[in-house]
């Protein structure tokens, strides 16, 4: 098996900041690799009846509007395991902490669970400041972190399986729906940190290949609730659409902006990668009806899997709550590490990881599949529409898993980004 070391890309402002957070953690990194000799013992115990899990989700800050119906979903997911034997024949036993949509208290966070409460696996995350924080972390103490949300790839670990799609699953089947709608040009809106700025990379060198004008760019600090400015540029540069990778409750402050101003699914739409269920209830249905989204999960899915699952969460968190993508791959990644633990027969990371290749779960999504080799799953793409009943319709499907390209390696046009 590849090593960690030579299979991780960290951008080296990540990495200063990963190196940083480390320190307040007790935890050395000198370099890309340095924490990986580091390592210290595990303290996991599988000997007595119970098992250690660990969840840790924003719930409270910015990204609490999203982050606390995934731990909802990690929850209905440990609690159907319990019920059907556990793992390896041990209960689940859950250790939640609240990252605070902080990147350093994820770090933090993520060395208390993995040192002090001795889990053997960490479900959650959800910016991609907080995995670039947790993500030394992990390989500094050789623990095993599994994140669900949607990301803007140039990455692998060893010590991180994600269950999100990647950019060649979601952002790029994006753009091109775009473009067989006839969009050809784009204004993007996103979040001032790492996936926002990154995926707009990536749209810009696809925008340059494909005969796309990006009109104008603009970020907004997480929690930014004035867009009257950034709005108004947006409408007089008069793009074909807006792509969005807005987070958080950013997206309410801006969408109501949006529609203030006049603006339409029908005069400029706004397609966003970043807005589920979950958020459209906080947005307002009457401000958002009718803008595209890209996800590999919506709750309309028609499928008798999809069918257990959303009734299950509705009766453990009642009949108005509603089902989205990321708490989907969240509650999906528990089983998945399952799969792995049983087929390895072991809760021991290294074996663990060695059985992960090829491990498939009959999700709420679609039959996924675990890529041994980058640790990513395989995800059928969905292009949806926001209804008026506030849920998202598929209008477009990818018809069968794509499997991940992080480092977008089977793209010519990636040039240096898939260097």
């Amino acid at each position: 098996m590849t090593t960690s070391r030579s299979r991780r890309t960290i951008g080296a402002a990540a990495l200063l900041t990963a190196g940083l957070l480390l320190s307040a953690c007790g935890a050395r990194v000198d370099d890309a690799g340095a924490g990986d000799a580091a390592a210290a013992p595990s303290c996991v115990d599988s000997s007595g009846p119970e098992i250690k899990v660990g969840f840790l989700n924003s719930r409270s800050g910015t990204m609490a509007i999203s982050e606390n119906t995934v731990f909802d979903s990690l929850s209905l997911a440990a609690e159907q395991i319990n019920a059907a034997g556990g793992v390896l024949g041990k209960q689940l036993s859950v250790v939640a902490e609240d990252g605070a949509s902080e990147p350093t208290i994820f770090a933090e966070k993520a060395q208390k669970l993995i040192r002090s409460d001795c889990v053997a696996a960490v479900f959650g995350g959800w910016t991609s400041s907080s995995r670039k924080a947790m993500l030394p972390v992990f390989e500094s103490n050789d623990s095993l972190l599994f994140y669900p949300v949607q990301y803007e790839g140039l990455e692998s670990s060893e010590n991180i399986f994600y269950t999100g799609a990647t950019t060649n699953q979601q952002i790029i089947p994006a753009l091109d729906y775009l473009k067989e709608q006839g969009v050809t040009s784009l204004f993007l809106v996103g979040s001032d940190y790492v996936f926002p700025q990154t995926a707009n990379k990536i749209i810009k060198a696809y925008a340059a290949a494909n005969g796309i004008e990006v009109k104008g760019e603009e970020y907004a600090p997480l929690g930014h609730t004035d867009f009257a400015t950034i709005v108004a540029k947006v409408r007089d540069a008069g793009a074909g659409a807006v792509f969005n990778t807005l987070n958080g409750d950013s997206n309410v402050a801006f969408f109501k902006e949006y529609r203030n101003l006049g603006l339409t699914p029908d005069v400029m739409p706004v397609l966003s990668v970043s807005i589920a269920e979950e958020e459209v209830g906080g947005i307002g249905v009457d401000n958002i009806v009718g803008q595209p989204v890209a996800w590999n999960y919506y709750q309309t899915i028609d499928s008798p899997t999809n069918q257990q699952f959303v009734e299950a969460f509705k009766a453990k968190y009642g009949a108005t709550r509603v089902t989205s993508d990321p708490m989907e791959a969240a509650y999906t990644s528990l089983f998945l590490w399952k799969g792995m633990v049983e087929k390895a027969g072991s809760f021991d990371v290294a074996a663990v990881q060695a059985a992960a290749g090829g491990v498939s779960h009959d999700a709420p999504e679609g039959t996924v599949t675990v890529n041994g080799e980058n640790h990513h799953i395989a995800k059928t793409a969905l292009i949806g529409k926001i209804g008026t009943d506030g849920l998202i319709h598929t209008e477009w499907s990818s018809g069968e898993p794509i499997e991940p390209d992080p480092f977008l390696r089977t793209y010519p046009w990636a040039g240096e980004l898939a260097d």
